[in-house]
């Protein structure tokens, strides 16, 4: 029996996951023939009209950011259920939730790199006026070509828009919310810049910077040990962004994003391909312009030495006027012209020389 489709263009292949408020499967989209990404609103609140709008915002958030490391919306809509759905970019890979409990803390470097690639993200959010509020390992999928992707903007807000939830209500994942977040405090995008140096910290050192019992505990911020292991400088970073003041944190993502660029090793090296045109017999390296003087005179200096012997060769044949061979004249001595110290004494030098011996 034959799997029924999502409105007649999703077939549903196996779950991916599921939440307090949706469940992701992965499917089939028949009609472009491509694997997507199905979120679903949970049955037990798909009734509930404030949750329903959240979740219809979700998708036309999202639906406006086209970035390399955000995961993209393709189609929203309702199920024949009633729930509403968003159909997605399939991501092949791992959370760094899964990243981390398979592998435990990471290589500074490797950090470092997907942490660039966070805040490129966030920084095509901000710039769209977004602030994502849930940054968290969950949230950003790792593919296995290394490409880092961020998903979920359901507890998204527009810069200029109005918040669903109710007056002091908090959203997210309390281990990564900012201390202005945990006390039900205008959000800003530094409540992203937090979340980044949460992720970056738990990669790091394999824990949370904080484990709240409570909402009360996070908006206290209390002071966060310096992950020991890490290099000084991206430690540095890391502890700004975990700033209990917003305005201690880094400005924005996109300059979060530079200085992190800066920790990284410079690229290896590659060697030249084999081949032909780029072998290096065949490449000419310019040489510097006081350089290029001396060796050209010193090949005149050559070049004149040897006319000046062939002359003398020839100027002894033609003195045996073709008789029987004369024993031959010494060789002539040729003193050696003198070094000097500068080009135009050199060439002086020359002319000189070449008046003597070409007699």
């Amino acid at each position: 029996m034959s799997t029924p489709l999502v409105t007649g263009r999703y077939r549903v292949e196996r779950a991916l996951g599921h939440g307090a408020m949706s469940t992701v499967d992965l499917a089939h989209d028949v009609e472009l023939d491509r694997e997507v990404a199905l979120k679903r609103l949970a049955e037990n609140l798909a009734r509930d009209d404030d949750l329903r709008a959240r979740f219809r915002r979700e998708a036309r958030l999202a639906a406006r950011l086209a970035h390399p490391n955000i995961v993209r919306i393709y189609d929203v809509g309702e199920d024949e259920d009633g729930r509403p759905f968003i159909a997605m970019e399939y991501v092949a890979g791992e959370t760094l939730a899964e990243v981390l409990a398979r592998r435990g803390p990471l290589p500074a470097h490797e950090v470092a790199e997907l942490g660039v690639q966070a805040c490129r993200a966030l920084a095509a959010a901000h710039e769209a006026g977004l602030v994502h509020r849930d940054v968290k390992p969950q949230n950003l999928l790792l593919r296995a070509d290394g490409v880092l992707k961020l998903s979920d903007f359901g507890v998204a807000f527009g810069l200029e828009g109005t918040r669903l939830t109710l007056a002091g209500t908090v959203l997210g994942t309390a281990a990564y919310l900012a201390p202005e977040q945990a006390r039900g405090e205008e959000v800003t995008a530094a409540a992203d810049i937090y979340g980044v140096g949460a992720v970056l910290y738990e990669l790091l050192t394999g824990r949370p910077p904080r484990n709240p019992t409570s909402i009360a505990d996070l908006a206290n911020a209390d002071a966060i040990p310096v992950p020991q292991d890490a290099p000084p400088e991206l430690a540095q970073i890391v502890m700004r962004c975990l700033a209990a003041d917003p305005v201690d944190r880094p400005a924005s993502a996109a300059g979060l994003a530079r200085e992190l660029a800066a920790t990284l090793p410079e690229p290896q090296t590659l060697p030249l391909p084999d081949h032909p045109s780029l072998r290096a017999t065949e490449i000419m390296v310019p040489e510097p312009r006081a350089a290029r003087k001396r060796p050209r005179l010193a090949l005149l200096v050559a070049a004149a030495a040897a006319v000046a012997v062939t002359a003398g060769v020839i100027a002894a044949l033609s003195s045996t006027g073709g008789g029987t061979p004369a024993k031959p004249p010494p060789s002539p001595k040729v003193a050696r012209i003198p070094q000097a110290p500068s080009p135009q004494q050199e060439a002086q030098d020359l002319a000189a020389w070449l008046r003597r011996y070409s007699k």
